[in-house]
Order: C-alpha cells, then sequence, then structure tokens
C-alpha cells in the first residue's frame, strides 16, 4: 500500500479548489477495465491496480465529503477521511459480486466520515448513546424535511415534531440544535474571493490527517467495530432486530407509531422492545470486546 503515499491531498496552502482541479485529471474506469484491476488487486495484490481503482473515485469521495459541510469541520480533514474510507472500499472489493466499486465505496466513505466527525465533535459534551447519534446525523435532515430552516432556536412546534419523529426528548433537540448552530458553523464562512473562487476559513486550517496512508491501517478498528455489531446482533430475537434497525441503524428513522401499526402493539410497548434490544446488543458487544481483548484500559 505504499503508494498511497502518492494520493493528492487538499491542503491550506493550495485550497479546495486546487485539490478538485488536481483529481480530474484522474480519469474514469470503464467497467472492464475496473474489474481487471480488482483481479490484479485481489490475486497478485498489484499495488499499482489497487492505486488505480482508488484515484479514479477520489471524485466520488470528495462528493460525498461536501454533503457534510454543515458540521462545522475543517473540509480538507473530511475529504482526507472520505479517501480512507475509499481506500478501505478498494482493499476489500470483490469484483466477482457483479456490481461495481462505486457503489461498494459509498458504505465505507460515509462511515468513515460519520466516524470521524463523532470522534471530533468532543461526544464527550454531546453524549455518546445511540438515539442521541442518530440525533446528530438526523437532525438536519428532520430541519429540511418540514421546512424549519430559521436560525437560532427552533419554534416549539418544530421541536415538539422532531423530537417526536426521531424519538428522543425534546430538550435533546434543543440542545443538539444549538450545538450544531454554534460558532463551529462559522468555519463555512467566506472570507475572500480569488480567481479560483471563494476561500473559507476551514481551508487555512491544517490537515493533519492528509497523510491518508498512515490512517488506514488505524481504521481497521472501525471494521473491527462492525464485526463486533453484527455478530452481537445474533442475541436478539427477530422482532427485536427489525425494530432496533429501523429505530436506531437505519438511515431513515421509522416512527414509533409506524412501528406500533406494523406489529399491532402500543407505541410504548415497541419503546420498551427498542430499549430492551439495545441494552442486549450493548451487553453482547462489551462482552465480545472483553473476550478479544478490545477494551481499552480504564
Amino acid at each position: 500500500m505504499s503508494n498511497y503515499n502518492n494520493l493528492p491531498a487538499p491542503s491550506p496552502e493550495g485550497g479546495l479548489n486546487r485539490y478538485m482541479q488536481e483529481i480530474r485529471k484522474f480519469p474514469m474506469l470503464e467497467p472492464e477495465e475496473e474489474y481487471m484491476l480488482a483481479k490484479r488487486w485481489v490475486d497478485h495484490e498489484d499495488t499499482e491496480a489497487a492505486h488505480k481503482m482508488v484515484t479514479s473515485h477520489l471524485r466520488l469521495a470528495a462528493k460525498i465529503a461536501m454533503g457534510y459541510r454543515g458540521y462545522g469541520l475543517p473540509q480538507a480533514e473530511v475529504i482526507s477521511e472520505a479517501n480512507v474510507g475509499l481506500m478501505q472500499a478498494v482493499k476489500r472489493f470483490d469484483p466477482e459480486k457483479g456490481f461495481r466499486l462505486a457503489t461498494y465505496a459509498m458504505w465505507w466513505i460515509r462511515a468513515s466520515i460519520q466516524e470521524y466527525i463523532l470522534r471530533s465533535w468532543s461526544l464527550v459534551k454531546l453524549g455518546t448513546t445511540s438515539a442521541q447519534k442518530k440525533l446528530f446525523f438526523n437532525l438536519r435532515k428532520a430541519k429540511n424535511r418540514i421546512g424549519a430552516l430559521e436560525d437560532g432556536d427552533l419554534r416549539p412546534e418544530n421541536v415538539e415534531r422532531i423530537a417526536h419523529d426521531l424519538g428522543v426528548t425534546e430538550q435533546e433537540v434543543i440542545s443538539m440544535n444549538r450545538r450544531l448552530s454554534g460558532g463551529d458553523a462559522s468555519l463555512n464562512a467566506t472570507i475572500s474571493q480569488d480567481g479560483e473562487g471563494a476561500a473559507q476559513w476551514q481551508d487555512w486550517l491544517e490537515d493533519e490527517s492528509a497523510n491518508t496512508a498512515s490512517d488506514y491501517e488505524e481504521h481497521d478498528e472501525l471494521d473491527a467495530r462492525r464485526g463486533l455489531l453484527g455478530e452481537a446482533m445474533s442475541v436478539l430475537n427477530d422482532r427485536e432486530k427489525d425494530i432496533l434497525v429501523q429505530r436506531r441503524l437505519s438511515e431513515e428513522t421509522v416512527t414509533l407509531e409506524d412501528l406500533s401499526s406494523q406489529y399491532d402493539v402500543s407505541r410504548e410497548r415497541i419503546r420498551q422492545i427498542e430499549v430492551r434490544a439495545f441494552e442486549k446488543l450493548q451487553a453482547r458487544m462489551q462482552q465480545l470486546a472483553k473476550e478479544r481483548g478490545m477494551l481499552a484500559d480504564a
């Protein structure tokens, strides 16, 4: 994987515009070429082939990263994390499955970015429960869905509706909205314009994770945690698993009312099943992590 040291990376000196121009130089792959490159990597660990697959998809990673501009983090770092996810995807891509690398890579790219955001957003203060993480990533979407575009605090009726839709308390919605609307968002403010376009504060911040090659191995831990989650799900029965996935693990959260209709039980019963399933899952993941020596020292 040493060739990955040569990947272009956004930098404070060059800015994002120059980086975007640089990655446009890499050609897109035809399906047949992509398949042959992937086979060379899988069969012979040909790093040149892997490097070509990565560079041809840097535009995809950057496009997905741009969708996370509103979280008040340096865009250069978000793009670098997207590239880490892309490299994870290339490493694990199986061309015999019949789908394109771009389809497979999108999940890895988003997962890498979201892990970075959760680490960076000082979740000691934000809270680390699954519901709060879900709120963190879905609040903006929920606000857009109901047209709650006002700056500052949300109107009471919008707070109530979002809390109901996402299955959290109104106070959690208010608190998270204030954090997401806080000073960090000013990193996206335009500070100057030159011949290449607008420059933002975030473009001037140091990109400490530009060396995505060294980050690559560190992200195996993320893969291990996903493996634990998949294995731990076996402690749940089918109903618990379905409710937990729809309430906490899906991009579009299903409401308690929808699930109560689906299972013909009360909203409160659905909430009880959800909480119990999460506790069982959490306990099993802790047990598996302890057995495998994956828990951090206290």
